[in-house]
């Protein structure tokens, strides 16, 4: 008897551009606090706006309540007032964050900038005020070098000095009431300082210190418990993983709050609050700890409330991903929750606990196809010293997976971590062909404490033979053709990018530096000044310090700009004109220096944009010129008749 191979799927056809990287249609949806309204990003005026509709209606019947011609918004927040929604915008990606307040019952009155502040003063974070209502408490650097809590009544925009900043570096810790529960002081050796303050008389108690360098962003969460007497923090304690734990005001004493063994509590949401997974998820209504998220080839998510357990049981039969975001009324009834999935984006859901009633409310991205769209595959291998590593590989659907074009993409940060999610440049890559490995390098978080620590020093060392050995594992695998090896990275990324054509030329056809650093030394030197003395366990500890000879030396030589002899690689840089973490001037003089060899390097720049790309024409413009690049230098698939990027 004859049998017949199964046939491989024909290549899916070629996705648009816009199709990925436009404005999702849908994205980072929430509930009002009384279940009456839903709120959520939606393209308005050629912009990412907030819109605003009743539960129970559709999109047709909702309302924009923001009107800006000029920048997506990204972060918004309900108020206790059902009139008023509050938003933070920059200035063409400056950073610069204000806070404005919008009129749900005028939604096409202009908002109002509630900070008018000066430049290289920001809008740090926003909460609720609970003792006084229409209040919010809001930090800002109204002086440069140190971040205040001011209180503001939304309805009049009056500000008054709510907790003054002694010492940069100090963070005072507030209760729900607003007032002073803890101080965290960085102390010389790197090693953070907590001490309880005393809610009668004020005085302040040491009560616990958690050590420097393995926390390089800091410890994350610090989080007052909901009563006032503790503290919840990420901590290592005696173990490898970091876990969720509650330390005491009045003994000092520590509790695991939620811990999973082999897994890190997933600290990367803090980035961005309310539009990111939580590490933790708390009550509205009581603030007390609802669930906590891990680190895994899926995320994992560990109820610890027993409510919320039976809740999210009904929520995890809605989806086969991950429960990503969560919002409910203050009755903890409604809810209304996000799914990370790497096919399928930004699902929302409205379950009502109730009456078992759920709906699907929209997907993000309603016109990509789930089973067009290519499974993120965890996999694992360790590097040339034994260190473990792991990523996912992405494999093109319909092709064989055999001697593929490969782009190694590597995260920013560099203390963050890949994840299993739906990442568009991920899916687009794999839809022009390529496969697409990502590989969570040593210093990457989420992956326990001595692989954080691993990267200390190692930056343009260890942490580049990490890039090299993934691409030897995909080679020896059989996945990746040795001579058609793509890398492409933003910010820490861009840096690894160019560091890794300037040090293996060999392996690699091509590159692409997005927003990347170029000169270690000037990019320390130019960090926000409010923010450098937050810096000491990441940047310092792990290349050094500027001010340094010795040192200075060091962050040379592991400098792309002293090495850009030695890069020969076909380039795309990219690069925003407003960017204030790695400024302009480092791709400028990168550029003009590859051009005075004639190595083939295009220059992509957007006069509109900061440490990244937000707006949809620029996105489309970037990967456009990402696909050109890519199928030229290794084959893959790419659009009939494109334009010209507009690359300079």
């Amino acid at each position: 008897m004859t049998t017949t191979a199964p046939r491989c799927p024909p290549p899916p056809e070629l996705i648009g551009i816009a199709d990925f990287f436009a404005d999702p249609q849908f994205a980072n949806p929430s509930i009002s606090p009384d279940g009456t309204r839903i709120a959520y990003l939606a393209p308005h005026r050629g912009r990412r706006n907030i819109w605003v509709r009743g539960v129970d209606d559709t999109h047709e019947d909702a309302v924009p309540v923001t009107h800006d011609t000029r920048r997506g918004i990204t972060t918004y927040y309900w108020t206790d007032d059902p009139r008023w929604l509050l938003y933070l915008q920059d200035t063409d990606g400056d950073e610069d964050w204000h806070l404005h307040r919008v009129d749900l019952d005028a939604p096409d009155a202009a908002a109002v900038d509630l900070t008018p502040l000066d430049p290289g003063s920001r809008v740090i974070g926003v909460e609720p005020h609970h003792p006084v209502p229409g209040a919010v408490l809001v930090w800002m650097n109204k002086r440069p070098m140190y971040i205040d809590v001011f209180r503001i009544d939304i309805g009049t925009g009056e500000t008054v000095l709510h907790h003054e900043q002694e010492t940069p570096g100090d963070t005072v810790l507030l209760d729900r009431d607003g007032e002073p529960a803890f101080r965290t002081v960085l102390a010389e050796d790197g090693t953070l300082e907590i001490h309880a303050i005393d809610p009668d008389t004020g005085d302040e108690h040491l009560r616990s210190r958690l050590g420097g360098v393995e926390y390089p962003t800091g410890v994350q969460p610090q989080q007052v418990t909901a009563d006032g007497a503790g503290l919840l923090v990420g901590s290592y304690q005696d173990s490898d993983d970091l876990r969720l734990v509650r330390i005491d005001r009045d003994t000092g004493s520590e509790t695991v709050v939620a811990a999973v063994d082999g897994h890190d509590l997933d600290t990367s949401g803090v980035m961005l609050p309310d539009v990111l997974p939580p590490a933790v998820y708390t009550s509205r209504r009581t603030g007390e700890v609802l669930a906590a998220r891990f680190v895994g080839d899926r995320p994992h998510v560990e109820a610890v409330d027993p409510h919320f357990a039976e809740v999210y049981a009904a929520l995890r039969s809605l989806s086969d991903g991950v429960l990503a975001t969560a919002s409910s009324d203050l009755s903890e009834t409604r809810w209304v929750v996000t799914f990370t999935h790497d096919r399928d984006p930004g699902v929302t859901w409205y379950h009502d606990h109730s009456t078992g009633e759920s709906r699907q409310l929209f997907r993000s991205f309603p016109h990509l196809d789930p089973d067009t769209m290519a499974p993120m595959i965890p996999v694992g291998f360790p590097a040339r010293d034994g260190l473990p590593l792991h990523g996912y590989l992405t494999l093109p659907v319909g092709i064989p997976p055999r001697d593929l074009p490969l782009v190694l993409l590597v995260h920013g940060g560099p203390w963050t971590h890949d994840s299993w999610r739906f990442d568009p440049e991920v899916q687009f890559l794999a839809n022009r062909g390529h496969a697409v490995l990502q590989v969570n390098f040593r210093g990457s978080t989420g992956h326990g404490r001595r692989h954080i620590t691993a990267a200390i020093g190692e930056f343009a060392r260890a942490m580049h033979d990490d890039l090299v050995d993934a691409v030897d594992w995909a080679v020896a695998q059989g996945y990746a053709d040795l001579d058609r090896v793509g890398i492409y990275g933003g910010s820490y990324g861009g840096y690894a990018a160019l560091v890794a054509v300037a040090l293996a030329p060999d392996r690699f056809a091509a590159a692409v530096d997005y927003v990347g650093i170029s000169d270690l030394m000037r990019f320390l030197r130019t960090l926000p000044p409010f923010g450098r003395p937050y810096f000491g366990n990441s940047f310092y500890r792990y290349i050094g310090d500027p001010d340094d000879p010795g040192q200075e030396a060091d962050m040379l030589a592991r400098s792309p700009i002293t090495m850009v002899s030695r890069i020969v690689t076909p380039l795309l840089v990219v690069q925003g004109t407003n960017d204030v973490r790695v400024p302009r001037e480092q791709s400028d003089t990168l550029v003009d220096s590859l051009r005075g060899r004639d190595v083939p390097v295009e220059y992509l720049v957007a006069d509109d944009e900061g440490h990244g790309f937000t707006n949809p024409e620029n996105r489309i413009r970037l990967y456009r010129g990402v696909e050109r690049h890519f199928a030229e230098h290794l084959g893959g698939r790419a659009a009939a008749g494109r334009q010209s990027t507009g690359v300079v």
